[in-house]
């Protein structure tokens, strides 16, 4: 004999107008909201994925290796793929110092007059105890990793030139192909007492592309290394006047 009894279950999210009246009465619990499943959206193959500058752009070298094959009908995208990972890989290369380095005098061959010709070495000649020296030592430590395809290193002085006197610490030489290119004795030219990393960056970028961050490829222009400085100083600087207003507010 055929079961005739059934619970009837209505549509999802319907309701009675007994229910409604007791739900406006407090006796039931608000009525759920229906359930709506999300848009279908198609995955998308990335094999299928339109390939453009902007996508290679988002790609990670070893990607873009991978692409060889598949970009080999739109000469374009195939070039610019080779520009995109050369531009990659110079970059990684570029970009391998980000500190000032200590070394002593049996290193400086190799570590400055060894480096290689696409490397500007900044050294540090320094002594501890002496005021200047820390001051200056807080700039180039700051300098070191702001522009990490320029190699800082630091020496203590009489290390590195036997007599040096303390008088003319600090000192900072800058080499570049196995040649002195700049000598900078104490603090007169990076501001005195006040100088700063941005001071310091901006003298020792009046004549050569000594700093290089590492992100223009070979293109470490001195003029935008020293637009660059120009507005970290104003930041610094909008940064300093509003925190003296809310001094003076308190």
């Amino acid at each position: 004999m055929a079961d005739y009894h059934f619970v009837y279950k209505d549509v999802e999210g319907a309701s009675t107008q007994w229910d409604d009246i007791q739900r406006r009465l407090g006796n039931l619990p608000p009525k759920p909201e229906p359930f709506k499943p999300p848009a279908f959206v198609p995955k998308v193959d990335a094999d299928e994925q339109l390939k453009s500058k902007e996508w290679l752009d988002e790609r990670e070298p070893d990607e873009l290796e991978d692409l060889e094959d598949d970009l080999d009908d739109d000469r374009f995208l195939e070039q610019y793929r080779k520009m995109r990972l050369a531009k990659l890989r110079e970059a990684a290369k570029a970009a391998r110092f980000g500190s000032t380095v200590p070394i002593t005098g049996s290193d400086f061959v190799r570590e400055v007059s060894q480096a290689p010709s696409d490397v500007w070495v900044v050294v540090f000649l320094y002594k501890d105890g002496i005021p200047e020296c820390g001051l200056l030592q807080t700039c180039l430590e700051e300098l070191a990793t702001r522009y990490p395809a320029t190699k800082f290193v630091k020496i203590i002085s009489t290390d590195c030139i036997p007599n040096y006197p303390d008088r003319n610490v600090p000192t900072i030489l800058v080499y570049n192909n196995s040649a002195v290119k700049g000598t900078y004795v104490g603090l007169q030219k990076f501001g005195g007492k006040r100088c700063t990393p941005e001071s310091v960056a901006l003298a020792l970028c009046q004549s050569d592309p000594i700093l290089n961050d590492g992100q223009g490829g070979s293109d470490s222009s001195r003029n935008n290394v020293i637009e660059g400085v120009r507005r970290k100083f104003i930041e610094k600087v909008v940064v300093q006047h509003e925190e003296r207003e809310e001094d003076d507010s308190d």
